[in-house]
């Protein structure tokens, strides 16, 4: 028991610290979306990433061909959904630069992961009553981050409904994969997983990326955008991805989707650095409290030890 509640915050620790470094992701993005739409940024980010993983895949090859239906399906969901679909949604938010469009994104998200942890994968952590206290805690931390001390409410208003629902489909789609994500990983390896989350995912962002313009092809990238679009893949893409679903195998999706809030926490920081957004108290309060709930101590297995 001890052992398993150790590799469990081991594991969150390693979903948080993921989630942190796609806080790198705004940064790099919001330049990008002046010149080129949403589905060619990310079109290229996948190639880059594919170029990455394609000598381990070769190497994988027999590993490849012994796959279950249901390792292929739970790679093509995630691959479509959550490199494609949702990373479109996405950055399609960041286009419009609203950033009610993060607030919908990451309080919708946990929410949808839960219900289908529980639905799905048959998950008992969200029964219990520390849970919901630890994803309450987050939760607060996620909305001070978001709003700081204001009403929610006030920052919806005619045209800012657009983002949001933007940030509405990413959030849907990104919760379904954090638990078909977990739902895969005991057939499949973090890096493997990883390996065909990207390269599943190119095929549907190649059609994407040439239906995005009217004129023939797809525009092709600047050597500025080129150094911004190989950070992308590297930091938030590739070892963002890998740190993510080793820890997501350690830790049920129920409390994982939870550590994935650091996201806002890390990009808030980061965005008042490098693009100049302020940060009020308040919001400096939600990144403490929100960091303290993922590291609250799991002493209840202990306890039972003793």
């Amino acid at each position: 028991m001890r052992r398993d509640q150790s590799s469990r915050r081991s594991g969150l620790l390693l979903v948080a610290a993921g989630a942190s470094l796609w806080g790198v992701d705004t940064v790099l993005r919001t330049p990008l979306t002046g010149g080129l739409s949403s589905s060619v940024i990310v079109f290229y980010e996948h190639v880059l990433l594919t170029i990455a993983f394609a000598p381990y895949l070769i190497i994988k090859r027999r590993k490849l061909t012994g796959l279950r239906a249901s390792s292929w399906w739970s790679s093509l969901w995630i691959g479509w959904g959550g490199s494609a679909l949702g990373t479109i949604c996405y950055t399609q938010a960041v286009k419009l630069g609203n950033p009610t469009s993060v607030v919908f994104l990451q309080k919708l998200q946990p929410l949808i992961a839960v219900v289908l942890a529980g639905w799905w994968l048959g998950e008992r952590e969200p029964l219990r009553a520390r849970f919901w206290v630890r994803a309450g805690t987050t939760l607060l931390g996620a909305y001070l981050i978001s709003f700081g001390a204001s009403p929610a409410w006030g920052a919806f208003s005619n045209a800012e409904w657009v983002p949001a629902l933007w940030a509405v489909g990413a959030a849907a789609i990104w919760g379904s994969c954090t638990v078909v994500g977990r739902y895969a990983l005991p057939d499949l390896s973090p890096i493997l997983l990883t390996a065909l989350r990207v390269v599943s995912a190119l095929p549907l962002l190649g059609l994407l990326a040439l239906s995005s313009k009217s004129t023939a092809g797809i525009p092709m990238p600047g050597s500025d955008q080129w150094a911004r679009l190989a950070l992308m893949a590297l930091i938030p893409g590739f070892l963002a991805l890998l740190i993510y679903y080793r820890g997501l195998a350690r830790t049920p999706a129920s409390l994982a989707t939870f550590g994935e809030l650091c996201f806002p926490a890390a990009a808030a920081l980061l965005n008042w650095l490098f693009l100049g957004t302020a940060i009020s108290i308040a919001q400096g309060l939600g990144v403490v409290v929100l960091w303290l709930a993922v590291l609250w101590p799991r002493r209840e297995g202990f306890a039972r030890q003793a």
